[in-house]
């Protein structure tokens, strides 16, 4: 289980947020809602441990998670806005390193986001759309229970998104953590919600 305890946190001199209290239950979802600029992806990047709390405390399974940060990383699979994608690589050759990391195959990661026959093409060639696609792809490779994503449905269309609800549903189903910080609804079915102001 993940939870946030009094969370705060400053960015320069700035207060993002504060008094952040919630918990995700294995197998569940939680989605950040609120404008721009109210700290939905400073959230994600506390959970993911990136950033410290001013205040409070972020647990895993009732202990501290940013006590052992290369812990704690092992636990998550980050998507930020920026797809990470290398444009001299093919399609396949951006997941080669996820892949051996994981012991997971590249074509099965490809397959489920619909981009098995764009595999060998050059990165620099997709859309952008397929570009997010070959992001979420990494989902796929990873072991991590605690997926946090940040817009993951930018530049999707609806069939890529129904396509990603699977990818969702599959990582729920085996127990698996989401949270995602969002503008437009996610398939995510009976995700909990927290609203930043």
């Amino acid at each position: 289980m993940l939870a946030a305890e009094s969370v705060a946190v400053f960015r320069g001199e700035r207060l993002v947020f504060r008094d952040i209290s919630f918990q995700v239950p294995d197998g569940t979802a939680l989605v950040l809602a609120g404008p721009n600029g109210s700290g939905k992806s400073t959230l994600l990047r506390l959970l993911a441990g990136l950033v410290r709390p001013a205040a409070g405390r972020v647990l895993w399974n009732g202990d501290d998670a940013l006590s052992d940060r290369a812990g704690h990383g092992r636990l998550v699979a980050y998507l930020g806005h920026q797809d990470a994608v290398k444009p001299g690589l093919t399609v396949q050759e951006n997941l080669r390193f996820a892949a051996a990391v994981s012991g997971r195959p590249v074509a099965a990661a490809l397959s489920a986001v619909g981009l098995d026959a764009l595999a060998d093409l050059p990165a620099r060639m997709l859309s952008a759309g397929q570009k997010r696609r070959l992001a979420l792809s990494r989902l796929v490779l990873s072991a991590a229970p605690l997926w946090l994503l940040d817009e993951p449905t930018l530049g999707l269309d609806s069939g890529s998104i129904d396509r990603f609800g699977l990818l969702l549903a599959a990582h729920r189903a085996g127990g698996g953590i989401v949270v995602a910080a969002t503008h437009v609804p996610l398939p995510l079915p009976d995700a909990a919600a927290l609203r930043l102001s």
